[in-house]
């Protein structure tokens, strides 16, 4: 596990430590890391729920913790990462609706939320994210209608939307 004196390393500005054998809950003293612009822990075993005071890394432009085992749902301090520009939750067992809030990363270019539980309809909120070129919510269970407010999504390259219940027109 990560030990929860990484919280002291308030120096730190990049965090990765991707393709280990890294496992337990991720401690909540990494919201401390203020100055941290990137966060790449994938391909690791963490367990149990995000914590919300990564919500707290307002200098945090890429958050990467795909291929983990969190679970749960995505913590509505997220929103707050308003300076993130890439953001990859896939391949976890994160459930429950999204958040609105990530309607606030107007920085955001790339999504990935793919092979999670997510349930729900897209919140509308989404169709803000003017800046998004990658959106990857793919291998979930959400329901309801593509929200019209996506077509907001000007710089949208790449949507993938397969293997949901999401029923209407695009």
């Amino acid at each position: 596990p990560l030990p929860t004196e990484i919280g002291q390393l308030i120096q730190l500005y990049d965090l990765s430590i991707n393709l280990n054998q890294l496992n337990g809950t991720l401690p909540t003293e990494l919201g401390r890391l203020e100055l941290l612009w990137s966060m790449s822990l994938a391909n690791n075993s963490f367990t149990g729920t995000v914590p919300t005071q990564l919500g707290d890394l307002s200098a945090l432009i890429t958050l990467d913790l795909s291929d983990n085992t969190f679970t749960g749902t995505l913590p509505t301090e997220m929103g707050q990462l308003t300076n993130l520009t890439d953001f990859y939750f896939s391949k976890n067992n994160l459930n429950g609706t999204l958040p609105t809030e990530l309607g606030q990363l107007s920085n955001l270019l790339r999504l990935s939320l793919q092979e999670n539980m997510f349930t729900g309809a897209l919140p509308t909120e989404l169709g803000t994210l003017i800046l998004l070129g990658e959106f990857n919510i793919a291998e979930n269970g959400f329901t309801g209608t593509i929200p019209m407010d996506l077509s907001e999504m000007i710089n949208l390259t790449s949507f993938m939307f397969h293997d949901n219940d999401l029923t209407g027109s695009v």
